[in-house]
């Protein structure tokens, strides 16, 4: 009998109401992958679906400008998860943590980091072998005196890690990140850039960054220096510990980059949580509503970007996405990202919703599930290629990432 796939099996968990500690234990179980296939193992309507999904967009400029690099510090790579990501006594984010490992298919936690980065990089070359993966780091929470605080960081990846990785893979570009409190902040921009960065990670939530301080103005022009861009979240954060600063992530506190003349990418196009309207001085709105405000004013035509990363998940593939695929004025300011490992987490993208909602149809639904089960990154992409609303789909040059980065 045909073995059900891990799409299937985690449906019928959800359907059938399983029991917390059941359903604690058999998540991580079904969310490991199996082997990385590539597009010549599917099915001939998969392949004719993955031909259609890449026949209009420029591979060279075919960037994945979301990509996570996570690691556990061995091997000496210098990266590190916050200990209670590891502990029974924190066990929601004990299961986060079981949940991120299962789905990037890691299984030996003595060499935890370089099979996360193996399976990455073999998920990115067999979906898209002719362009490129902006690998993330990950900087340090650091206080207003500039120090770190490790215990109040979830988890981190060094620059030196991403930018050896790119120097050492001519398909990998790096994302440097640098936290503006830091005493020699400008120096590790300095440092960064000639490495080879391409841009820099921010995530004020998590890391206490207030992107409306006067203390950031130096680190601003900097990158304006360097032609680095910023790739910083926006809106409420849940993937990671941060519920004491949400607020800084609201979209409106990037006026002060924006006007500076910084290249800011706003990631998933702030499509949860809210904010204070900072404009009116007081109230709560979407801060979807405040980046899609931002986006329409003509000062920050040049310089204000949103990414697409996530934005196929349950959680915001809402009025956000809907929003967006119709905006096709914006698609030339839009560029496109994993978020890896999130794509990998078989709950999190759910193409019965997005069929449900009209996204995708039966055939394609079906068609997709199959093309994740061998390749996740894959799946990922060609979701978004499927996606309609009202007949209209994301512009190809959405997909062309690169143009951004050159």
């Amino acid at each position: 009998m045909k073995r059900p796939s891990r799409r299937t099996v985690l449906g019928l968990l959800g359907a059938g109401g399983a029991t917390l500690v059941g359903g604690r234990l058999a998540l991580p179980f079904f969310l490991r992958p199996g082997p990385v296939r590539g597009v010549g193992e599917l099915s001939p309507e998969a392949q004719a679906l993955v031909a259609r999904a890449f026949a209009d967009v420029n591979p060279t400029l075919l960037w994945d400008s979301h990509a996570h690099l996570v690691g556990l510090g061995v091997g000496g790579t210098g990266a590190a998860i916050h200990p209670d990501m590891r502990s029974h006594l924190h066990p929601w984010r004990r299961f986060q943590f079981d949940m991120y490992l299962a789905a990037s298919g890691v299984s030996d936690l003595e060499r935890a980091d370089e099979a996360f980065l193996e399976r990455l990089l073999a998920l990115h070359r067999a979906a898209n072998p002719r362009g490129k993966l902006l690998l993330l780091a990950f900087d340090w929470y650091v206080d207003e005196a500039g120090e770190e605080v490790p215990e109040a960081s979830t988890f981190h990846m060094p620059n030196e890690r991403v930018l050896a990785i790119a120097a050492r893979h001519a398909d990998v570009e790096a994302c440097a990140s640098v936290h503006p409190y830091r005493t020699d902040a400008l120096a590790r921009l300095d440092a960064a850039a000639a490495a080879g960065a391409k841009a820099v990670k921010w995530l004020p939530n998590a890391m206490g960054i207030d992107p409306a301080a006067q203390r950031c103005d130096a680190f601003y022009k900097k990158l304006v220096e360097l032609g680095l861009v910023l790739i910083t979240h926006a809106g409420l954060e849940k993937a990671v510990h941060a519920e004491e600063d949400q607020e800084l992530g609201n979209p409106l506190r990037l006026r002060r980059a924006l006007d500076h003349g910084v290249r800011v990418v706003v990631a998933h196009c702030a499509s949860t949580g809210t904010g204070v309207d900072l404009d009116a001085g007081s109230g709560e709105a979407d801060c979807f509503d405040l980046f899609l405000r931002l986006m329409g004013e003509k000062q920050y035509e040049r310089n204000l970007f949103g990414d697409v990363s996530a934005m196929t998940q349950v959680n915001r593939s809402g009025r956000p996405l809907r929003e967006v695929i119709r905006a096709t004025e914006l698609h030339a300011r839009l560029i496109n990202g994993s978020d890896y490992p999130l794509p990998a987490i078989d709950p999190l993208v759910s193409t019965r919703w997005l069929k449900h909602k009209g996204y995708l149809t039966a055939e394609e639904r079906g068609l997709c599930n199959e093309i994740f089960e061998a390749n996740a990154l894959l799946f990922d992409y060609v979701v978004k290629r499927c996606l309609r609303v009202d007949g209209k789909g994301f512009a190809p040059v959405v997909f062309e990432s690169g143009r951004l980065f050159g």
